[in-house]
Parts: structure tokens; sequence; C-alpha cells
């Protein structure tokens, strides 16, 4: 646990360290486009923060490959080399696009092609636990199939959660944190060494996060731009294939005993294993919903749109900040529960925390549709939204202009009376009735009249 700790700090500062010249890079470049209908930023502001995540990812994999403790996952397993390939290729292609704005189906050509070198090196779905069945082994082409499915699902769902300020960022750091204690518990405590790469991999991921978001968090000084949305897409798509393929669920002895109790046992492993997309499922979700929107209104599922989660979550009221925090909380409360079952699934109290968990999540969605008032004790400690209005008092009668006028008759209409006639001296010009200059004769100091 030291040296993964390690790995994720020099990760997170060398990311840092390097957010601040990559903005000025990015500047220089030019690599600022012009504010788009479906932006929700009002300034332009530099893209190509994936620059310092790669170079994060590329000093995470260095510092890891010299500590005595992790250098057995780069003798024993070529997945860090085939991940540092496609996180290249699939970098450069970012970098382009947040530069020029290349195709989108000229992205997704390089998408594939991404994870196509990854599985010609080694990192790929060999075989795939089926409930009460078993392990299932995959043909080449099927493995080859399903893996780059995977690469593009994941990549792109990540890309269309990237619309506020430290949003995919810090969605990707919690799914990539559950991912860790889940493929660290498989690691350290089933002792199976083919979980240790996506432990390593998922430790950098969070350390490339951790270093770019207080650049990132709103507002914003600069954004990640594709070259960082995909990057990181595809490094967590590289950990879930590497903890689905490479680790055989035999080893985990679940599949002991009757069919039927195997199956039992097996269910919270399957969870996770079958469907890591269930740790990004907010991005999962907002993919599906944008294809299926698009279509139906006859546009192309790459059609960019002011449709996604975050952007209903400001149409209904919330701020910029808090529709990042109750995307957070959901993939949290996802990510975490997923790994609290796996682990302890007979323990009824794990579904009850998620389920309150869950009640209090859709309070705070809905927080905007009603305005609570807090008692009048409560008033100093909540924000002047949920404090009770004071009543205002009633308007007074308009006094009498006249010695003896009656308060309920109008008020006679005066002609306009200049300012300095007789018997008006030293009235306040503030409450002359006459014109006021627009602009004072001023009289600096020490000059005469």
């Amino acid at each position: 646990m030291r040296d993964y700790l390690l790995t994720l700090c020099v990760t997170a500062a060398v990311t840092y360290l390097l957010t601040g010249p990559v903005r000025k890079f990015a500047i220089a470049t030019g690599a600022m486009p012009e504010i788009r209908a479906r932006d929700v930023h009002r300034e332009p502001t530099p893209r190509l923060g994936g620059i310092a995540m790669f170079f994060g990812l590329c000093a995470g994999l260095l510092v890891a490959d010299h500590l005595q403790n992790l250098n057995s996952v780069f003798e024993l397993s070529n997945e860090p080399r085939a991940l540092l390939s496609g996180a290249a290729l699939i970098w450069i292609i970012g970098v382009l696009d947040d530069k020029f704005e290349i195709d989108a189906l000229i992205k997704l050509g390089g998408q594939m092609i991404a994870a196509g070198v990854m599985v010609m090196q080694g990192l790929t779905i060999l075989w795939i636990p089926v409930p009460g069945i078993g392990t299932v082994s995959l043909t080449s082409w099927q493995g080859t199939l399903l893996t780059v499915a995977l690469v593009v699902i994941t990549i792109n769902a990540v890309n269309f959660v990237d619309g506020l300020d430290g949003l995919a960022a810090g969605m990707v750091c919690l799914a990539a944190a559950a991912f860790f204690l889940y493929s660290y518990r498989i690691w350290y405590g089933y002792m199976i060494e083919a979980a240790a790469p996506a432990t390593l991999f998922t430790a950098i991921l969070m350390g490339m996060c951790l270093g770019f978001l207080p650049h990132n968090m709103h507002p914003a000084r600069i954004f990640m731009g594709d070259s960082g949305s995909m990057l990181i897409g595809l490094v967590l798509a590289a950990a879930a294939i590497s903890v689905t393929g490479q680790v055989d669920p035999d080893a985990l002895k679940i599949f002991e005993g009757s069919t039927r109790q195997a199956t039992h046992a097996a269910l919270p492993v399957f969870i996770p294993l079958l469907l890591p997309l269930t740790i990004i499922a907010i991005p999962v979700a907002d993919l599906v919903l944008a294809i299926v929107r698009r279509t139906w209104n006859g546009q192309s599922p790459f059609a960019a749109d002011r449709g996604h989660l975050h952007h209903r979550l400001l149409e209904i009221g919330h701020s910029h900040s808090r529709a990042v925090l109750i995307m957070y909380f959901w993939s949290a409360l996802i990510a975490f529960g997923v790994v609290a079952y796996s682990v302890h699934s007979a323990s009824m109290w794990i579904v009850l925390a998620i389920v309150a968990l869950s009640a209090v999540g859709l309070v705070l969605l809905l927080l905007p549709r009603f305005t609570p008032r807090a008692p009048r004790w409560a008033e100093a400690f909540v924000p002047p939204r949920y404090r009770r209005r004071a009543v205002q008092p009633e308007p007074t009668a308009v006094p009498a202009l006249a010695y003896g006028a009656e308060l309920s008759e109008a008020p006679e209409e005066r002609a306009p009376v200049a300012v300095g006639a007789p018997g008006l001296n030293g009235v306040n010009g503030a409450t002359a009735i006459g014109p006021r200059s627009r602009f004072p004769d001023r009289k600096k100091a020490g000059t005469r009249g």
C-alpha cells in the first residue's frame, strides 16, 4: 500500500506542477476555442490540460517500475507497456482535436486503433464469468471485439460528462478509488498477482485526477479537453479490462459447492467483474440518453447539444458547484455501493445504507423545486435564501402640502421652481425640485473661484 500511495503522490505532483506551464502554452498556441452555444462557461478558457495528465501518467509508471514491490508488475506482465502505447496514441489524437477540432468519426477510428494496440500487446479480455456456469473462455476475435467495445464506450462516456468545471476529473477519481479498493482486495486478500496491474492503473489514475482538479475546479483556469478526457477514460477502461479478463474467477474459489450455492456466492463478485461500467454508471447513462435523444430528433449521435445530465441540473435551478457535487454524490454512491456489496453481500445494513443515501440524493436533486424556510432560531445558520422574509411596513400616507389639507386629497400639481429662487436658499440639491446639473462644477482645492 505504501508503494501505491507513493506512486499516486508522484503522479499527482507532476500533473499539478505541469498544469500551470501547460496553460501558458495553450494560451500561446491559441488553444482557446470560442464559446459555443452548449458551453456553460462565459470566458474563453485554454484546453490541452491532458498534456500534464499524460506526463503524470508517464511519471507514475516510471516511479512504479523502480519500486521493489511494484517492479514485478512490469516483469511478469506486458499490460503497463500496452497501456502506455494506447494512452500515447489516444493522447495525440486528443491534442490534435483540442487544437484543430478534428472530425468525430476520425476520433472514433483513433479510439478503436488505440484499443487494438492494447489488444495486440496482451491487454485483452480472455474469459468472462457466467453465473451458474463458471468461467467461459473467449476466442481471439470475441475477446478483441469485447475489449474494443469496452474501451470505446468508456472513453466516450467520460468525454460526454466533461461539461462542467471539475466534473469529469472528480467522477473518474471516485470511480478509480472504488476500483482500487476492489482490485487491491483481490490482489492482497486472495494473493492473485493478476490483479496487480489493475491496482497500479487505478492508483495512477487517481493521481492524474487529483493533480489536475485544483486547476479545474469552478471557476476553471484550464480544461482537460479531449486530450485529457479520452486519456483518463482509456486508463479506466484498461483497469476494468485487466481485472475482468486477466483474473481467473476460479482462483477466487467461488464455484465450490452446488450450482445454486456457487451462483449466490459469486453474485457480488460478478457485479464488478462482468459489469465494470457500473463504476461509471452515471457517464454511461448520460451516453445512452444522449444517443437516444439525438437519434430520436433526427440528429447524428455525435452532434453536440445541451441535453446532458449536468445541463439538466442547471436548468432545474442548481448552481454550477451544486450540480457538480450532486454528480459526485451519485457516482460515489453507485461505485462504492457496488464494491461494498461485493465484499459483504449478506449484510442488510449495506443495502439499507444505500437506500437511505439514495433518498438523501433525491432530496438534494429536487431541492430547487421547493424553497424550505428555516425557523426563526436557525436563520443565523442557513443561507439567506432559506430565511423568512421580514414583513415590510405598510407605506405611510403622503403628507399634506398645505396646512389643514386632508390626507386623502391628491396633492396639487405645482410648477417646478428653479434652484436658487427666492425663499429656497439653503435647500439641499438632492431634495430640490428643480433639475440638477448632471456634471456639477467642481473646483480644485487651492484655486480661486
